[in-house]
């Protein structure tokens, strides 16, 4: 097994403090910047087999990492067989209170996430 893409991505809930909303959004970003074209004629990958071949390892870091709800963010990958590890980091900053909005605080809340792509 060989790893060929390697995307970043990062994402923020400005209102709210949702670790998920934050993490989904960077997962978006990083799969929105790479194409796998080539990867079929490289290593047969076919509409059959690549959800078997095609290993996606992602990695988000957010300051709550306890409550990532991962088997729902496994769902924002549209093929492979995607894991996902969640770990301390990410970013929290002031924002804005506005209740309404459904913030619990004055809080941004931003995530990164790493996307490795193997075959």
């Amino acid at each position: 097994m060989k790893k060929f893409i390697i995307e970043f991505g990062m994402g923020m809930d400005f209102h709210g403090q949702d670790v998920n909303k934050a993490a989904g959004k960077a997962i978006k970003d990083a799969i929105s910047r790479s194409c796998l074209i080539g990867l079929n004629e490289i290593h047969g990958l076919t509409e059959e087999n690549l959800n078997e071949k095609m290993m996606i390892e992602a990695i988000i870091g957010v300051s709550r990492p306890e409550d990532l709800n991962t088997e729902e963010l496994k769902k924002l990958f549209p093929v492979g067989k995607v894991t996902i590890t969640a770990r301390k980091g990410g970013l929290t900053t002031a924002g804005l209170f506005f209740p309404g909005f459904g913030d619990t605080d004055d809080t941004i809340e931003a995530a990164i996430v790493c996307v490795t792509v193997s075959v």
